[in-house]
């Protein structure tokens, strides 16, 4: 009997063909009459199972092609080029087909579009964790051509919905890297579509707990909330069809990601959440008539709601730098009820739906800069010179998730900015050099400082003086990318001029003297010293704050001492340097943990971070102070998964343990006389576990209490969370990182 495993499971057959019989058709409009002959002639050349074999997780490499590339036409809008690159961009990579024969089937657009997803993928196969240099390298590619990061983020979602094949580690590596990068991507290219289905899909693989139960609630909620849509909406369609509009109109229930964030930032109940869902209507209208039209159904919808005047947002007058037009109202509707209603055209919802990238169908209608300038403004933070990968990534995600205001110059010239923004933010967005030399500002007729926060339609003169540095503090209080790169790189010039006059004087104290300076010694002097950097060595001799005559004084005693030592070493035997074993703080069965690829014994510690119990879903990483052991839903995992994923290793729980695990759990519920006697009670009954502590706060008739419980695994935790629920007036139980 064969144990080869067949290139297609029947299950995969089935998929392949649906998914290429939907690709075939969506590029029907845009395929050249021989593309598929000369696709097919290439494809002859290679060995299918060698170059489009599983991967370490599983995955059929040409289903996995196929599928992202039905995406990238589908949900995006990417068309041949993009598409065909794709298709043949493993077969290049893996040297079956040469770049050359692609060119000249397909013409050089092709075979360049290879080419750049090349490097991309030659940086993923190295690292891309956001502190290694190959990570500054993929954001540069990234921004070398946009389709790049479009075909990236259609891999990606790709991926994420095969992500029940991956391995545990994978997948967590996998989610957070999308959490971290690609949603917000997806975000400020406008594929709100795409960036939802990547957050509630990485949320599910990080916290499957809060996911799955969101998702539970929702779908008993369903019932309710469809009748509440269809007795809000059915008084709106015949007041619009009176007005002889033509449109759909239709609900839209947020997404699992959004409503966790809100769970988490208003600190509330589910049931507690009142814009769970909102209203959209879809003008079907021509182009000159869009603005009108749109602006006649909110008055129609203002007039028959109370509108919420805060909460009204007009992106059609000025829309978004991602592209995004669309009216956004909050009116009271039945049974006192807020909801979103959302109004746009079809051109509108299509580019909301699927991002810049359907701007290209048209141009015609309206010419958008918003992917021009948001790419600009990428390459030209990335060419700052010595900016770290990680400044390089702090500044690359503030471009990618901030929202905007509009102000004048005054010309009259109208300038989008980041909310937050102030006066030096418009000064460097004028330019580099105005901003360096900005000193003041005048907003609307009225002197302020450099630190004013701009509004929306503010009129922004800037006042300048010859004199004026940029200044470290400047970082504190600019809220845009490029502000913060140019003061960075300036504060870098002055510094490295400053430090080169340092360098000067020591070198000619030395020469003064008749001192031939060993560099080697020097360098450990600076080292001792505790100096991170020599730049910041001599900016220290350079500002005075370090004593020169000092510095050579000291220079060369440690010179004569490695003399000294060099000449007369010292004998020491092996003994001397066995460090002892260090006490771990929590004393555990070390076989009851994992690590790694199946070794056991293995010092570890608890993250107190996360504090994670026997039955968690955890990993390992690896710090100056051993393994730390933390939950996969960790706070902190996201930075320690993109920012150190080497250090990360694979972890699971094994056999039985007795040891007792701390819990901290948040109880919130009605104030009333003996509930805190009667949950304490039923922890008393529980034999296999301790109350350790308990903190009660109350206000207003509420209660919140803080119960710190001595327990064996998440079974047991489960199960007095369920018996604590059970108690009567406590509203919701919940576990504390």
């Amino acid at each position: 009997m064969s144990t080869t495993v067949p290139f297609f499971t029947p299950e995969e057959k089935k998929t392949f063909f649906s998914v290429y019989r939907r690709l075939l058709t969506d590029l029907s409009s845009c395929l050249e009459k021989d593309d598929i002959r000369k696709m097919k002639a290439l494809m002859k050349q290679i060995d299918v199972n060698v170059c489009y074999g599983r991967d370490p997780n599983g995955i059929n490499g040409l289903l996995r092609n196929v599928s992202t590339a039905l995406i990238a036409t589908s949900d995006i809008g990417l068309r041949r080029t993009a598409v065909l690159a794709m298709l043949l961009y493993r077969p290049v990579l893996k040297e079956h087909i040469p770049v050359e024969d692609v060119e000249a089937a397909f013409g050089q657009d092709v075979s360049l579009l290879i080419r750049r997803l090349q490097k991309t993928s030659a940086l993923y196969a190295r690292n891309t964790a956001v502190h290694s240099e190959n990570f500054h390298h993929l954001l540069f590619s990234f921004a070398e051509d946009v389709r790049v990061i479009l075909i990236m983020i259609a891999d990606r979602l790709c991926m994420m919905r095969f992500g029940k094949q991956f391995k545990a580690e994978n997948r967590l590596r996998l989610a957070t890297e999308v959490s971290y990068l690609y949603a917000p991507l997806a975000h400020r290219l406008g594929l709100y579509k795409i960036k939802s289905e990547l957050e509630d899909l990485s949320l599910k693989y990080v916290d499957p707990e809060q996911y799955n139960g969101i998702k539970a609630k929702l779908n008993e909620t369903k019932r309710s909330r469809d009748a509440y849509i269809a007795e809000f909406i059915e008084p709106v369609r015949r007041k619009l069809e009176v007005a002889g509009l033509q449109f759909d109109i239709k609900g839209r229930t947020k997404s699992i990601h959004s409503i966790h964030n809100k769970l988490k930032k208003q600190q509330v109940d589910f049931e507690k959440i009142y814009d769970l869902f909102a209203i959209r209507i879809i003008l079907d209208t021509p182009p000159d008539r869009e603005r009108s039209e749109c602006w006649q159904a909110f008055s129609i919808i203002t007039d028959m709601y109370q509108p919420n005047p805060h909460r009204m947002r007009d992106w059609i007058s000025v829309p978004k730098s991602n592209g995004y037009e669309s009216l956004h109202a909050t009116v009271l509707g039945p049974q006192n009820r807020w909801v979103e209603v959302q109004i746009r055209t079809r051109r509108m919802d299509e580019i909301a739906e699927r991002g810049l990238a359907a701007h290209w169908k048209y141009k015609g209608v309206r010419e958008e800069r918003g992917l021009d300038e948001f790419m600009n403004d990428v390459r030209a933070m990335l060419e700052t010179q010595d900016m770290s990968p990680l400044d390089a990534m702090q500044t690359f995600r503030m471009n990618l998730y901030q929202d905007e205001i509009y102000v004048f110059t005054p010309d009259g010239e109208l300038l989008k900015l980041a909310r937050g923004a102030t006066v030096l933010d418009f000064a460097f967005a004028i330019h580099s050099r105005l901003g360096c030399r900005c000193v003041s500002g005048r907003v609307n007729g009225k002197n302020v400082p450099i630190r004013h926060l701009l509004s929306n339609g503010d009129t922004v003169e800037i006042i300048t003086s010859p004199s004026q540095k940029p200044k470290q503090d400047w970082l504190s209080f600019v809220a845009t990318g490029k502000a913060r790169s140019k003061i960075r790189q300036a504060i870098r010039e002055e510094s490295a001029r400053t430090a080169e006059y340092g360098k000067e004087l020591l070198q000619r104290r030395f020469k003064n003297r008749k001192i031939d300076v060993d560099e080697a010694v020097l360098m450990r002097y600076i080292k001792k010293k505790g100096f991170k950097t020599v730049t910041d060595f001599y900016l220290g001799l350079a500002e005075e704050r370090l004593d020169v005559s000092h510095v050579m004084d000291e220079y060369l005693e440690l010179e004569r001492r490695e003399k000294e030592v060099a000449e007369h070493p010292e004998v020491r035997s092996a003994e001397q340097f066995v460090v002892p074993p260090q006490t771990d703080e929590t004393d555990l069965n070390r076989d009851v943990l994992v690590i790694d690829r199946n070794l056991t014994g293995i010092d570890y510690k608890l993250a107190r971070c996360c504090n994670p119990i026997y039955g968690d879903a955890v990993f390992g990483f690896v710090s100056t102070q051993g393994i730390k052991i933390h939950r996969t839903n960790c706070p902190n995992a996201q930075e320690m998964f993109s920012r150190f994923g080497y250090r990360v290793v694979q972890a699971r729980w094994s056999g039985k343990t007795d040891a007792g695990y701390s819990v901290t759990l948040r109880v919130i519920g009605h104030d009333d006389i003996g509930i805190v006697t009667n949950i304490t009670s039923v922890i008393s009954r529980e034999s296999s576990m301790t109350l350790r502590s308990i903190h009660v706060d109350s206000v207003d008739g509420l209660f919140q209490g803080d119960i710190t419980v001595l327990l064996s695994n998440t079974s047991a935790m489960e199960q007095l969370i369920r018996k604590i629920k059970s108690v009567k007036g406590v509203k919701q139980v919940s576990r504390l990182f």
